[in-house]
């Protein structure tokens, strides 16, 4: 689909087919979504440059990710996205700078792209130009990965409060589960983060952002993605102690058990012991003959039980 949005509109063009599609002269960005070959054809034909195909986007080399041709700068980068589920997913989305429009390419639908939309619903002449559209775009991401991280860090922190409640490990299956996903938010949020960092700089020396309004608006938002990256790596430190401490409890919980069953075993084992030695039936064993035999097999078993525990007590071991 071909979904264009035209200077001072609050409202994108209606679609039509692409073999008669023609670019309006005002427009300002050219959002192509899950485009059919015809429709990156039209698009090609209009703005004379090539639109990168979805296998192209999926590349992780930097020459591949950025770069010039034609007089356009191509970027693509990793956008979070269902960024509000626990695990979030990331897909690539291409960014055509151009003298003209500028041109995006994607096969999902991220949130940031939905609240661009309505901010130019409301606010029709929010961008002039395609480069001021690309600026506001790349700012509503990086709101919508704070947004996300911050939804991360209110997860973590209330699994931090069951780990460290000082209540027993039942549940703790549940706990690391919840942190694994943590985790593999935190990396999608740092691989974004990561290459939109990499797209600040190199369109930072795009003529078309050599205003003085445009460069200062990019060290803005390098700097705002470096903030989000060093707070995303806290988070991820926060993640790896919870983790190794919610471990560290199971082991400890799981040796106090341990340590019971070996204290009980070592105290029975003397009145084992004596007990197999009188339960031998022997005919010439002295104490079967005796009255006090019995009685003194019993007290014999429970002065060995007694000791032992006595000797751990004493060594702090229980």
């Amino acid at each position: 689909m071909i979904r264009v949005w035209c200077a001072g509109r609050s409202a994108c063009e209606p679609p039509v087919d692409p073999a008669v599609w023609v670019m309006p002269p005002d427009a300002v960005w050219i959002d192509l979504i899950r485009p059919t070959r015809e429709e990156e054809a039209a698009v090609e034909k209009a703005l004379d440059l090539s639109v990168p195909t979805r296998e192209e986007m999926a590349e992780l080399e930097a020459s591949s990710r950025i770069y010039r041709e034609n007089g356009a700068t191509y970027a693509t980068a990793d956008i979070v996205t269902h960024g509000d589920e626990e695990i979030p997913g990331i897909q690539p989305v291409t960014f055509v700078v151009t003298a003209g429009p500028l041109v995006t390419v994607r096969y999902v639908d991220p949130k940031p792209f939905a609240m661009m939309v309505d901010k130019l619903s409301r606010e029709p002449n929010l961008c002039d130009t395609g480069p001021e559209l690309f600026l506001n775009l790349m700012e509503t991401i990086i709101d919508r990965v704070s947004d996300i991280l911050s939804g991360t860090v209110v997860r973590v922190e209330g699994i931090a409060s069951h780990v460290f409640s000082g209540g027993k490990t039942v549940g703790f299956e549940k706990l690391i589960t919840k942190l694994g996903r943590a985790q593999m938010t935190n990396a999608r949020i740092e691989q974004s983060l990561a290459g939109l960092t990499r797209i600040f700089a190199f369109v930072g020396i795009d003529e078309r952002m050599a205003t003085e309004e445009a460069r200062a608006h990019l060290r803005s938002l390098a700097r705002d993605a470096e903030s989000l990256s060093a707070h995303n790596h806290s988070v991820a430190a926060s993640i790896n102690f919870q983790l190794s401490a919610a471990l560290g409890l199971i082991n400890i919980e799981q040796s106090s058990i341990i340590k019971i069953f070996s204290v009980a075993a070592v105290a029975f084992l003397p009145p084992t012991l004596i007990a197999s030695i009188y339960g031998m039936n022997f005919h010439f064993m002295p104490e079967l003959s005796q009255p006090w035999g019995y009685p003194l097999a019993v007290a014999a078993m429970v002065v060995s039980a007694l000791l032992p525990l006595a000797w751990f007590k004493k060594k702090g071991w229980l």
